[in-house]
């Protein structure tokens, strides 16, 4: 059974806090976005993961650690849609519905969720065990290869992008 809430989890809301104030001050003309709601408006982009740490995180959170941010987003169910950006979606996290905030909860792990295998006490499943943990392990390893290439090719982009601004700046000086 599950309680009703009066306010939106503390992470969630202010979450949205932060990209509604980001969104005004760049309505002002407040300059580039750190972070802002995506296109459609069903989720939002951190723009440069770096300063968003720097930041916004220590205004808004305990810490500055993006990879801390990114395990709660996971825990309240916001999934990464982007390969090449930090793009997150979660289908109750939409620009201007902030009342749907109150349906976003915390992913909770129960004891009948543990897959079968670590239930498993027969001798017999134990090669069954060692097979799906060595799945589940490449399936990870996958992961973060996958995510490791996305951020040396993010890498490649800002020594590309600081060279031609070196280049610039020299250029600059000779004239």
């Amino acid at each position: 059974m599950s309680r009703k809430m009066n306010s939106p989890a503390p992470f969630v809301s202010k979450t949205y806090d932060l990209l509604v104030l980001e969104e005004e001050k760049r309505l002002r003309g407040g300059g580039e976005s750190i972070v802002s709601w995506n296109v459609e408006g069903n989720g939002f982009v951190v723009w440069s993961p770096a300063e968003f740490s720097e930041v916004m995180l220590p205004n808004y959170f305990k810490h500055n650690n993006f990879s801390s941010f990114i395990r709660q987003l996971n825990t309240y169910g916001f999934k990464k849609t982007a390969s090449r950006r930090w793009e997150f979606h979660h289908e109750k996290f939409q620009r201007g519905k902030r009342y749907l905030l109150l349906e976003i909860s915390r992913k909770k792990c129960e004891p009948t969720a543990f897959p079968p295998y670590l239930k498993s006490r027969h001798r017999h499943d134990e090669k069954g065990v060692e097979a799906q943990i060595m799945r589940e392990l490449r399936e990870e390893n996958n992961n973060l290869n996958q995510e490791k290439r996305e951020l040396e090719t993010q890498i490649a982009h800002f020594k590309a992008l600081q060279l031609r601004l070196l280049q610039c700046l020299s250029h600059q000086h000779q004239t």
